[in-house]
């Protein structure tokens, strides 16, 4: 008796540690700091009961679209999530870390409607990534165009970002397909940023446009997994976030780590794998920001702070999701230096991917608790956002 008296304490006990453990990622509305306490604001739930929400984007006119990995667009408007996907992306293949990933919508897209896709698939000679565009229309995606594909891809280091310039151009992040040696091949295009016309066509322009043995679209290269894509207000200086080997390489690696951001400029070789975390070699570029141990950077965004009932001490700063340090990391820059970084929400609502600037001034972010690294909450995925305390912020997407 007193075995099985011990046996139900122990399951009552584990219980217990587990539904607080489950119960602390979903407190929601309580006061956060950021600056040592001289920005306050709340995190509100947007939506729930999502899968791995990669990517969002804000219309003109209000509405918020996002791209679930299992290949699924949908649309949050007035205040409430479409129960109906406006698109399910049939031959998405969402294994490992690949999928429906990166989404973006045209400059003009009041006048056009075209939204682009980038997803894995399963091509001849196995793993592909490819860009489409669609428009769209009566809530459904129509009149899909190939922009690129049969980009090689894998389970693992697939990329994809997808994100129109300052200069009009579409740019797209490509991963090593956990192949290395590609990154450092101008005939290939995996571990490249890609620069293409919105239609798909290569740019004149381009840094390897008339280099014999090389592919057009590529704009830099020696990349491993780059996911976050953002330009610089007033310098349109490019910055990418990047995921390192987050294992030693060789017995003189550290371990763990070699996480990046990179400011990424026009057919520079950003290194990989010859150099990773803080070396060193003349003609290759180096990282702005490096992290060891590994944070998992999966994003990246200028918050811009066009809305003034938003964070005005944040326009101009640099931030980004970190999937497994489980926050969002906020750099401030003047222009190419760093002058200061913090972690905001460590721990709070497990792996964060995405963050992206709403039209409403809030800060809007994704969870990855069910990507198969996470521990999701009764409600994951969610989107949430950060919404000043002095803003009653009614509404989320207006």
């Amino acid at each position: 008796m007193q075995k099985l008296l011990y046996s139900f304490s122990i399951v009552a006990i584990l219980l217990i540690v587990t539904s607080c453990a489950g119960q602390s990622k979903q407190t929601v509305g309580g006061i956060e700091s950021a600056a040592n306490g001289s920005i306050q604001f709340r995190v509100e739930t947007v939506a729930s009961g999502l899968e791995v929400p990669w990517s969002i984007c804000f219309a003109p006119d209000g509405r918020m679209f996002f791209a679930e990995r299992p290949g699924r667009v949908r649309v949050y408007e007035n205040g409430a999530l479409r129960p109906q996907p406006v698109a399910v992306i049939s031959d998405v293949e969402a294994s490992g870390e690949s999928g429906l990933m990166g989404m973006t919508l045209h400059p003009r897209f009041a006048d056009n409607h075209f939204i682009y896709l980038a997803y894995a698939y399963d091509g001849r000679a196995g793993k592909r990534v490819r860009v489409v565009r669609f428009r769209e229309a009566n809530n459904t995606l129509l009149e899909s165009h190939t922009i690129i594909e049969d980009i090689p891809a894998a389970r693992y280091h697939a990329g994809t970002r997808v994100r129109f310039g300052p200069d009009g151009k579409l740019y797209i992040t490509t991963g090593d397909a956990t192949d290395r040696k590609f990154a450092q091949k101008l005939d290939s295009l995996n571990g490249k940023t890609l620069r293409l016309n919105d239609d798909g066509s290569v740019p004149p322009d381009n840094p390897f446009v008339n280099q014999r043995d090389a592919r057009s679209e590529i704009w830099s290269y020696g990349h491993r997994n780059a996911q976050g894509l953002d330009w610089q207000p007033g310098t349109n200086l490019q910055f990418q976030t990047e995921h390192g080997p987050s294992f030693p390489l060789d017995t003189f690696s550290p371990r763990g780590g070699g996480d990046e951001v990179n400011i990424v400029e026009a057919g520079k070789n950003y290194g990989w794998p010859t150099i990773h975390h803080k070396r060193t070699r003349q003609g290759l570029e180096s990282p702005l920001l490096e992290y060891t141990p590994a944070v998992a950077p999966a994003s990246g965004m200028f918050y811009r702070g066009a809305n003034p009932n938003g964070f005005p001490q944040f326009r101009g700063n640099f931030f980004f999701g970190a999937l497994k340090s489980e926050c969002i990391i906020r750099v401030v820059l003047d222009g190419r230096r760093v002058v200061s970084q913090e972690r905001l929400l460590e721990d709070k609502y497990g792996r964060i991917r995405e963050v992206a600037e709403g039209r409403d001034g809030a800060i809007y972010f994704s969870t990855s608790n069910r990507d198969g690294r996470g521990t999701p909450a009764r409600d994951d995925d969610r989107i949430m956002r950060l919404v000043p305390v002095r803003s009653s912020a009614a509404g989320a997407a207006r």
